[in-house]
C-alpha cells in the first residue's frame, strides 16, 4: 500500500509513458494538435501526476473533461481562450471542457506536482453533470463542446487548504497509484463526492462578489436550487415571510414563484435534451420532476411540443 508520497512518485514515473500522441484531427482539417485519451481505453477516469521543475507541452486540445490541480508550487498553462499565460499557484485548480486549448509550462528550481484528473466525455455527462450544472451558465460550459466543437474555455479558482476535495484528491490518487479489479468504482463514488465539493466552492466564489439586489439573489437561488426549491424553504433562506416573497416575485419580475421555477427548468431541459443523449426519464428527475409525465406535461405547456421533438 502506497503513503501519498510513493503514490505521487508512481504516477509521476508513468507520467511520460502515458499516450502522449498528439496529432491533427482528420475530420476537420484543422492543424491544432488533439491529445486522445492517455490511459487505458477501458477506463473511464484516470490520473496523472506531473513532479519536477521543468515542462514544456505542446499546445494541444483534448477528447475529454479535465480537471488540473497545482498541487505544490507554481507553473504556467498556456490558455487559449485569451492566448495569454495562467499563472497556477499552489492550491488553485482548473477544470476543462473537451477541445479546450492548453499547454503546461514549466522552468525554474523550485519543484511542481501537478495532478490532473481525466474523465471520458460521456462518463461525465451521464454520470456528473447533475452535480455540476445546478445553474444554466454552468450547464452552458460543461455542454458547449457538444454544440461547438472547438469552444474554449476553462473555470479557474482557488481552494482553500481545508477544503474536503484536497483529501478526496488525495484518496483518489493512492487508488489509482495501486489499482485493482474495483478501482474504476471506487474513483468514480469519490469524484462524484468531489463534484458536489467543487460545486459549492464555485457557488460560494460567486456568492463573494459584489453584493446583489435582493430580486436577483432570489432569483440567482430559484435557479441554482431549481430542482428542489419551493416558496416555503426560498422565504426560509432569505427571511421573510412566504407571502411576502409571493407579492414581490410579480411586483418585480412580473412572474410567479411557479413561472420562475418553471422557466428555469423549461431552459435547462431544452439544453439538456438538444445536447446531451441523457434519457428523458433522467433529465426529469434531474430538473427535480418526480415523474417524466409531469415533465412532459410541463414542457408540452412551455414549448407547445413533446420533449422528444428535440
Amino acid at each position: 500500500m502506497y503513503n501519498i508520497d510513493a503514490a505521487l512518485d508512481n504516477l509521476s514515473r508513468e507520467f511520460p509513458l502515458l499516450n502522449w500522441n498528439f496529432r491533427p484531427d482528420p475530420s476537420t482539417g484543422r492543424n491544432e494538435l488533439i491529445s486522445q485519451w492517455l490511459g487505458d481505453p477501458a477506463d473511464e477516469i484516470m490520473l496523472c501526476a506531473f513532479k519536477g521543475n521543468y515542462i514544456n507541452e505542446r499546445f494541444h486540445r483534448q477528447d475529454f473533461f479535465f480537471i488540473n490541480f497545482a498541487y505544490k508550487g507554481e507553473y504556467q498553462a498556456l490558455s487559449a481562450t485569451s492566448q495569454n499565460q495562467i499563472d497556477m499557484k499552489q492550491g488553485d485548480c482548473y477544470i476543462g471542457q473537451p477541445y479546450s486549448g492548453y499547454a503546461l509550462r514549466k522552468d525554474d528550481p523550485e519543484e511542481t506536482v501537478i495532478v490532473g484528473i481525466l474523465i471520458k466525455k460521456e462518463t461525465f455527462l451521464n454520470e456528473f453533470l447533475g452535480i455540476l450544472a445546478a445553474d444554466s451558465a454552468l450547464l452552458h460550459f460543461f455542454l458547449e463542446p457538444k454544440m461547438n466543437r472547438f469552444s474554449e474555455g476553462i473555470i479557474k479558482f482557488q481552494l482553500p487548504s481545508h477544503s474536503p476535495v484536497w483529501q478526496l484528491l488525495d484518496l483518489m490518487i493512492l487508488e489509482y497509484a495501486d489499482r485493482k479489479e474495483d478501482t474504476q468504482q471506487i474513483l468514480k463514488t469519490l469524484f462524484l463526492s468531489m463534484t458536489m465539493y467543487l460545486s459549492r466552492e464555485y457557488h460560494q466564489r460567486e456568492d463573494s462578489q459584489p453584493k446583489q439586489d435582493l430580486i436577483d439573489q432570489i432569483l440567482r437561488y430559484i435557479e441554482t436550487h431549481s430542482d428542489s426549491i419551493t416558496l416555503k424553504e426560498l422565504a426560509n433562506h432569505f427571511g421573510y415571510h412566504p407571502v411576502y416573497i409571493s407579492r414581490m416575485l410579480p411586483e418585480k419580475t412580473g412572474r410567479k414563484f411557479s413561472e420562475l421555477l418553471k422557466d428555469y427548468r423549461m431552459k435547462k431541459a431544452e439544453i439538456l435534451l438538444k445536447s446531451t443523449d441523457l434519457s428523458i426519464e433522467k433529465i426529469a428527475a434531474m430538473l427535480g420532476y418526480n415523474n417524466s409525465s409531469n415533465f412532459y406535461r410541463a414542457f408540452r405547456d412551455y414549448y407547445g411540443i413533446s420533449p422528444r421533438s428535440l
